[in-house]
C-alpha cells in the first residue's frame, strides 16, 4: 500500500509497524506531529512528558519490561535528556529502543542550529538519519531490530525539511507489538561504579561491531554514475545533490552517520578523481573522511551555517540551478507575532510601560520580544527565566530585586521552571515570577500538558494546581490575574515587586486560537474620536493599524480582548 506522508507521520508509521508498544515525547519543532500521529494508534501507550528527560526516562522503563519503545524531541530537547542517553549507552535495551531527534538548520523555531551527529559519537550510540519519507518510514521500523540486536538505544535523527516534506511511501504489513521476558539484571542496568566499569568494554566492543555493521548495511547506499566526481552526502543534502547533478555525479548516500563506515569510503573514493562531502552544519562526515588520510572537498566550499538548498549546490559548483523556485527565492516578508488576542500581549505591554527587565523563557511569548514591545531582556533555554532572574539578582541585590522578573509558560514551567522556582525559594532571592498560563502548549500547536486536566488523546487527566504547587515549592504569595485587565496587571507587578520576598505571579487567560474559547464581539474605532495618537499601535496587535492617519481595527482578526480600549485616552475604541 502506497501513501503520501510527510516525514514524521512516516516515522510514526514505521514505529508502529515495527511493534512499538510505548512512546513518551515532549512537543518540540520539528518533531512534535511524531508523537501526536503515534496518538491515533489505539494498540499502543501514547503520552506527553513534562521533558525530554522524563520521556527518555520513559521509553527506557518500558524497554526493561521488554516493550519496544521510543521518545521524540528536537535537538534542544536531546540537550535535557542526554543524562539518562550517555547512560542507557551503557546498559543497553531489552525490548528495542528509539530515540527520535529533529534538528532545526536555520533555527525555524530554534534558539540554535545544534548537530545533533555529535550526540551519537559521544554517547556511542547508532544514529540514522533519512533522506524522504520512505527512507524514514523504514529507518524507523528497522531501528527496532538494529537496537535489540547490538542491545543498545538507537537515535534517529530529522531534519525540519525531511520532518515535514511529503513523499510517497509504500508501507508494509505491520509486526505486532510483543513483550519480551523480563529478567533482573542488576550487573546489566543498576549503573553503579562497580557494575559501569564493567559495561564500558561492552559499548567499545559493540562500537567495533557497529563500524563493521556500517560497511554493508541498508542504510548507507552507493550510486555509480560515468564521472570522475564522487561526492559523500547524507539527509536532506542528498535531495539537493540529486536536484541538481541527477545521475551525472557518483553519489554515496549516507544513512547510518554513526558510526561511519571505513572501507565503503575508501572504495568510493578510490574511484573517483575528485571527492566531495555536501553536509549541512558541522563537518562530521568530512572530518572522518580526512582522518582516512583522503583528501576531500568539504567546508571550504559548503557553510557551516545554515540550510543547503539547490540552488545551494549549483552556485558552489558554478552551474546554474534547473529549477525556477528554491529555497532561497525571495518571498514576502512575514515579521513573528503574537495573535490578535493573544492573553501575553497585556502582561508584556504593562512590563514594558513600566521598564521591567524581563528574563524570558522558550515559548510563543518569546514574541514579546519583538517591535513595538520589545519586552524581553533575554531568552537562553527551557526554564532558564526563573533561574537566570535568581542569579541576576543574587549579584545585584537590591539594585535590581524590585525592578526584574521571570516570565514563563505553564508548560515550560512544569518542563523545567519548577526546580529553578524551589531554588528561588529555597536560597531566597526577592524574584517575582509571572506564569504565563494559557491553558496549553501554544508554540508547538496545542499540545496537552500536565496544567491542563488532559492526556494526549484528550481524555480527562490529572490537572496540576499551579497556585497550589508554587506553594508546596516555598513560595509564600501567589496570585491570579487576568491579563485583559491592564490595571490589575500592572497594581500585581508592583506589589510583588515591592515586597521583601520571593512570589509568584499567575496571568491566566487561555489562548485564543483554543477551540473552547468563544471570541467577543470586535472592536472598532470611532474615526471621530481618533486623535491619532498610535498608543492603540504601541500593543503590536495585528488586528490594529493606520489609515488615513486613523487608526482602524480589523474586524476579521480582532477578538474582542478589549486591551487596545483601555489604553485608548479619548474613547475612540468601542
Amino acid at each position: 500500500m502506497k501513501k503520501l506522508l510527510i516525514g514524521n507521520q512516516a516515522v510514526a508509521a514505521g514505529l508502529h509497524d515495527g511493534g512499538l508498544g510505548v512512546v513518551s515525547s515532549y512537543p518540540g519543532t520539528p518533531s512534535t506531529e511524531i508523537t501526536e500521529f503515534l496518538s491515533k494508534y489505539d494498540d499502543l501507550h501514547s503520552e506527553w512528558a513534562p521533558n525530554e528527560k522524563v520521556a527518555c526516562e520513559v521509553a527506557f522503563g518500558a524497554s526493561l519490561a521488554g516493550a519496544r519503545s521510543a521518545c521524540a524531541m528536537k535537538h534542544v530537547g536531546l540537550n535535557v535528556a542526554a543524562d539518562p542517553l550517555f547512560t542507557l549507552s551503557y546498559t543497553g535495551v531489552n525490548g528495542g529502543m528509539v530515540i527520535c531527534v529533529a534538528d532545526d538548520p536555520a533555527m525555524h523555531s530554534s534558539q540554535n542550529e545544534q548537530d545533533s551527529r555529535h550526540y551519537a559519537i559521544a554517547s556511542k550510540v547508532p544514529m540514522l538519519e533519512p533522506a524522504d519519507s520512505q527512507e524514514a518510514y523504514t529507518f524507523a521500523r528497522s531501528a527496532f531490530e538494529l537496537s535489540e540486536t547490538f542491545d543498545t538505544p538507537v537515535i534517529l535523527r530529522m531534519c525540519t525539511r525531511i520532518a515535514h516534506s511529503q513523499s510517497v511511501v509504500e508501507i508494509a504489513e505491520a509486526i505486532p507489538a510483543v513483550l519480551k521476558d523480563y529478567e533482573k539484571n542488576s550487573a546489566k542496568y543498576i549503573m553503579m561504579p562497580g557494575n559501569a566499569i564493567k559495561r564500558h568494554p561492552f559499548v567499545e566492543e559493540r562500537t567495533l561491531k557497529l563500524q563493521e555493521f556500517a560497511e554493508n548495511c541498508m542504510y548507507n547506499t552507493v550510486e555509480y554514475a560515468d564521472s570522475e566526481i564522487g561526492i559523500i552526502t547524507s539527509g536532506c543534502s542528498y535531495q539537493y545533490v540529486k536536484e541538481v547533478f541527477g545521475d551525472t555525479v557518483n553519489i554515496l548516500k549516507i544513512g547510518m552517520p554513526n558510526p561511519l563506515p571505513v572501507k565503503t569510503i575508501k572504495d568510493f573514493a578510490s574511484k573517483v578523481s575528485k571527492l566531495y562531502v555536501i553536509e549541512e552544519l558541522d563537518p562530521i562526515i568530512e572530518t572522518h573522511v580526512k582522518s582516512l588520510g583522503i583528501d576531500v572537498i568539504g567546508k571550504e566550499m559548503f557553510s557551516i551555517l545554515g540550510e543547503f538548498s539547490q540552488k545551494t549546490i549549483a552556485d558552489a559548483f558554478g552551474i546554474e540551478a534547473k529549477a525556477s523556485v528554491s529555497a532561497d527565492s525571495p518571498i514576502p516578508n512575514r515579521p513573528p507575532m503574537m495573535c490578535a488576542g493573544c492573553p501575553h500581549r497585556g502582561m508584556f505591554y504593562t512590563l514594558a510601560k513600566n521598564k521591567i527587565t524581563v528574563h524570558g523563557d522558550i515559548g510563543c511569548y518569546t514574541l514579546g520580544a519583538v517591535p513595538p514591545l520589545s519586552a524581553l531582556d533575554t531568552t537562553l533555554c527551557m526554564g532558564a527565566s526563573i533561574s537566570g532572574l535568581h542569579g541576576f539578582n543574587a549579584a545585584r541585590g537590591n539594585e535590581t530585586e524590585g525592578k526584574s522578573v521571570a516570565v514563563i509558560g505553564d508548560s515550560t514551567f512544569m518542563h523545567s521552571g519548577m526546580t529553578s522556582l524551589v531554588n528561588v525559594a529555597y536560597n531566597a532571592t526577592n524574584s517575582t515570577v509571572i506564569i504565563l498560563d494559557n491553558s496549553i502548549t501554544g508554540m508547538t500547536g496545542h499540545q496537552q500538558n500536565p496544567t491542563t486536566g488532559y492526556n494526549i488523546k484528550g481524555e480527562i487527566a490529572a490537572k496540576v494546581n499551579l497556585e497550589e504547587l508554587c506553594k508546596a515549592l516555598g513560595i509564600n504569595r501567589v496570585r491570579v490575574v487576568d491579563p485583559y485587565n491592564l490595571k490589575e496587571c500592572e497594581t500585581a507587578i508592583k506589589e510583588e515587586l515591592a515586597v521583601e520576598e520571593p512570589s509568584v505571579i499567575i496571568s491566566r487567560r487561555p489562548c485564543v486560537l483554543l477551540k473552547s474559547v468563544k471570541a467577543l464581539p470586535s472592536l472598532k474605532v470611532d474615526a471621530d474620536k481618533c486623535k491619532s495618537c498610535k498608543r492603540c499601535m504601541g500593543l503590536g496587535c495585528p488586528a490594529i493599524s493606520m489609515k488615513d492617519g486613523k487608526a482602524v481595527i480589523d474586524n476579521t482578526l480582532c477578538v474582542g480582548c478589549g486591551v487596545c480600549k483601555q489604553l485608548c485616552a479619548f474613547d475612540a475604541i468601542n
